[in-house]
C-alpha cells in the first residue's frame, strides 16, 4: 500500500492551522473517553511538533497546565500554560523538570510518541517496544493516583504484555484506533483511568 503523508487527514489539519493531522487523533479520542478536563495540569510526551499540544491546551482553558516533553526542540505556542521540556522521560533529570515546570503530578498523561522506523520489522519492533515502555516506566513519578492516560502502543509481539501491564495499573482500560489513524498502520490506543500509582 502506498503512503501517502499528504491525504485528507493531513489536509484538514493544514486548514485549520494544527501542526499535524495527529490532532483529530487526539481530538476523536478526548471526545470519546472525556480524559481532558478544564484546569487539568498536562504532559505530552514525545509532544513533537505540537498538534497534540494544541488540542489539550484548547480543551484544559487557560486555568490548566501543560507540559510538552520531546528529544527534539518544539517550536513555541505562545500559550502562557504551557511550559516545554526537550530530552528523554526516561533520564530522572528530565522527569523531575517535568514534574517541576507543571507544578506537581498530572492528571493526565499524553503519549503520541513514535520511534524513528529503520525499516528493519524486528529492530522497528523492539524500538516501538521500548518506547512505550519507558512513558509507562515514568508514570509513578508522573502521575498522580487515580489519573488519566491516553498512549499511542504498537500491534508487535510486545503488545499484549503492554496492554496487560496497563491494566494492572489502571481500574478501567479500553483499546481503540481512531478514524484519523492511517489505513495499515499498526496503531492502537490505550485509554486508561484510575491510576493505582504503581507501574
Amino acid at each position: 500500500m502506498r503512503y501517502e503523508r499528504k491525504d485528507a487527514h493531513y489536509r484538514k489539519a493544514k486548514a485549520h492551522g494544527l501542526r499535524a493531522r495527529s490532532a483529530f487523533k487526539l481530538a476523536e479520542l478526548d471526545d470519546r473517553f472525556r480524559l481532558l478536563a478544564r484546569g487539568d495540569r498536562v504532559v505530552d510526551v514525545g509532544a513533537w511538533p505540537g498538534g497534540w499540544m494544541q488540542v489539550a491546551l484548547e480543551r484544559i482553558g487557560p486555568a490548566g497546565r501543560l507540559v510538552g516533553v520531546d528529544v527534539v526542540p518544539i517550536d513555541p505556542l505562545g500559550a502562557t500554560n504551557l511550559a516545554l521540556v526537550i530530552g528523554d522521560i526516561e533520564d530522572p533529570t528530565v522527569l523531575r523538570a517535568v514534574v517541576a515546570s507543571l507544578g506537581g503530578p498530572a492528571d493526565v498523561v499524553l503519549s503520541d510518541a513514535a520511534p524513528k522506523l529503520t525499516g528493519v520489522r524486528d529492530v522497528d519492533a523492539a524500538r516501538c517496544g521500548s518506547v512505550v515502555a519507558a512513558v509507562l516506566d515514568a508514570l509513578p513519578g508522573l502521575l498522580r493516583p487515580g489519573g488519566r492516560l491516553l498512549i499511542k502502543v504498537f500491534m508487535d509481539p510486545s503488545y499484549p504484555s503492554t496492554v496487560a501491564r496497563v491494566r494492572a495499573s489502571f481500574a478501567d482500560v479500553k483499546t481503540t484506533r481512531p478514524d484519523a489513524s492511517r489505513r495499515g498502520s499498526s496503531e492502537l490506543y490505550v485509554a486508561a483511568v484510575g491510576f493505582r500509582g504503581s507501574g
